[in-house]
């Protein structure tokens, strides 16, 4: 019997590699797709081109804030992945309005619909940024939530809303908090991406303070194999974190992206710290390992590289995205 899921920003960078990996040779098979995606800035067809004409795949553009919509599409569903998100630090700090409309009403309308739907299973992709900042160690499940950003404030407000409809409801809700995400089809304002594609132009990047905040970073290969193991085998209720294994300083992490675009140091522009910067993230994946046997498996050097090298053979998929955006909204914030 085929599982009708529906993905919310399945268009975008995370959502559309989970569609994908899961319509992909080695996917499960019996699994049907529906994409909802509004398709602003960062949402790109062309980041499912390889699905488009999938007999299991089809794709509606609307907004998750849209009531009509969600509800008739919740009652043709068995589960949900949900993706859709603002998600840029820097946009949120500039305004973080559309961040509380999309990520906190947004969630709401979805899980609300899911509810008076009987949806099965409704998967909510969160973040690591909700607890904040720690200087040493990692985060459980368990640690308060501190969000420091409006944007990890609007993860946090949904992660607590939806697990609501857990809790009041008995909806059967499954968080996941992922640490920083890395690879190709990233659109290129987030850190890995805006370097990569500003060095290949023989351009500078920018560098936050002193470059010392580490960051864990997660391969889209091993976070969609984390998502899919709490999909299938995940506790209603429960929340994992999805890890990478890899922590980097900024500062190390720009050393690795001059090296592998063939630039030096000169590149670097040392700009003034993000507001409220914090200054490490790390997640404790000892429950998602223990229960459902994740591991990440990509090295990051292997991942870093190949993700370099997709960037330098799809500049038509990256240019006209960079050109739109800044015509749309202006030149991206620096990073991350």
């Amino acid at each position: 019997m085929t599982t009708r899921v529906l993905v919310t920003g399945g268009a975008g960078f995370i959502g559309s590699h989970y569609v994908r990996t899961v319509l992909g040779p080695g996917g499960p098979g019996d699994v049907s797709i529906t994409v909802l995606d509004k398709l602003t800035y960062a949402g790109n067809l062309a980041n499912l081109d390889e699905v488009r004409a999938h007999p299991r795949f089809s794709f509606v553009q609307g907004d998750i804030c849209d009531p009509g919509l969600v509800g008739k599409l919740m009652a043709e569903h068995d589960q949900v992945v949900h993706f859709a998100a603002e998600s840029h630090v820097d946009r949120s700090i500039d305004g973080g309005a559309e961040f509380v409309c999309t990520n906190v009403v947004g969630t709401h309308t979805l899980v609300d619909a899911a509810h008076r739907a009987g949806i099965r299973v409704f998967v909510h992709i969160s973040t690591d940024e909700v607890y904040g900042s720690i200087d040493e160690g990692s985060w459980p499940e368990s640690h308060p939530l501190q969000p420091n950003s409006p944007y990890s404030s609007s993860k946090a407000s949904s992660d607590l809303i939806a697990l609501s409809y857990h809790r009041t409801h008995g909806l059967d809700v499954r968080v996941t908090r992922c640490s920083n995400n890395y690879g190709h089809h990233h659109f290129p304002e987030k850190l890995i991406p805006l370097f990569v594609t500003n060095l290949l132009d023989g351009g500078t990047v920018p560098l936050y303070g002193d470059g010392r905040n580490v960051r864990d970073w997660l391969h889209i290969d091993d976070h969609v194999q984390g998502i899919e193991l709490v999909r299938t085998k995940g506790r209603a209720g429960e929340i994992y974190n999805i890890g990478g294994g890899t922590e980097l300083s900024n500062e190390e992490l720009t050393a690795m992206l001059l090296a592998a675009c063939g630039a030096t140091w000169d590149s670097v522009v040392r700009v003034e710290d993000r507001k409220g910067h914090d200054r490490r993230y790390a997640v404790d994946c000892t429950k998602i390992r223990e229960e459902l046997g994740y591991t990440p498996r990509r090295s990051f050097a292997e991942g870093l590289a190949e993700t370099v090298q997709w960037y330098r053979d799809h500049r038509r998929w990256w240019e006209p995205l960079r050109a739109a955006a800044a015509a749309e909204v202006g030149p991206p914030p620096p990073v991350e």
